[in-house]
């Protein structure tokens, strides 16, 4: 049976595929920037609450918000104890939950129509001295010549795809994301493969203290 899938709708109510090789990294990126006491983290975009769940069965202090309905609710018959609830980057989310050590972000971004208000929304949610953890598939220029030369640029790409990939992010562009929303201190992992190509990077910013 085939399944349509819309903007609302998940399938999976477990961490993606890749969240194999991205949750690693960011396990390492939180433990190098956290200390004992510094330990709660948002989670934007948090799906079916895969990455939340895992974050949470590490010790950390986990809230969460997607847009989606359908995520939300397999979230919450999946991870009830949890605190993932319907919310969006277009929402007043500091507002509304406070500020906190850690924000992350993992492949969401790509998706969203206004990246600037986005970042801005992560910002307000991290603590002074806090970071933003946000991962994104990787697009860099032999990674992108290896794609066309093979001839896999429209399976990479996926037009065809209702609610896919919208925005396709370099490392130089997500930097520049990241500086003029106030973030400083950005370094970025690759993962997945190589660096020159890799399947997702990872950003990491920090909020001056």
């Amino acid at each position: 049976m085939s399944v349509e899938l819309d903007a609302t709708t998940y399938v999976h109510a477990k961490p993606t595929t890749a969240h194999s090789y991205i949750l690693p990294t960011v396990f390492d990126v939180l433990g190098n920037h956290l200390d004992g006491s510094a330990n709660d983290v948002f989670d934007l975009g948090c799906g079916t609450g895969g990455a939340a769940a895992a974050l949470a069965e590490k010790g950390y202090s986990v809230v969460g918000v997607d847009p989606s309905s359908d995520g939300i609710n397999k979230a919450k018959i999946n991870y009830p104890e949890l605190p993932l609830k319907v919310g969006s980057a277009y929402d007043d989310l500091s507002k509304e939950y406070g500020t906190f050590d850690a924000v992350i972000s993992l492949e969401v971004v790509e998706h969203v129509y206004d990246p600037k208000a986005f970042t801005s929304t992560m910002y307000d949610l991290v603590k002074p001295g806090g970071i933003a953890v946000m991962s994104t598939p990787y697009h860099g220029y032999l990674k992108n010549l290896a794609l066309a030369a093979v001839g896999k640029m429209d399976d990479h790409f996926m037009p065809l795809r209702d609610h896919g990939h919208i925005k396709f992010w370099s490392k130089s562009t997500l930097n520049t994301l990241l500086l003029d929303t106030g973030f400083d201190n950005i370094h970025f992992e690759y993962v997945g493969r190589i660096p020159a190509f890799a399947k997702s990077m990872i950003a990491v910013a920090q909020k001056p203290a």
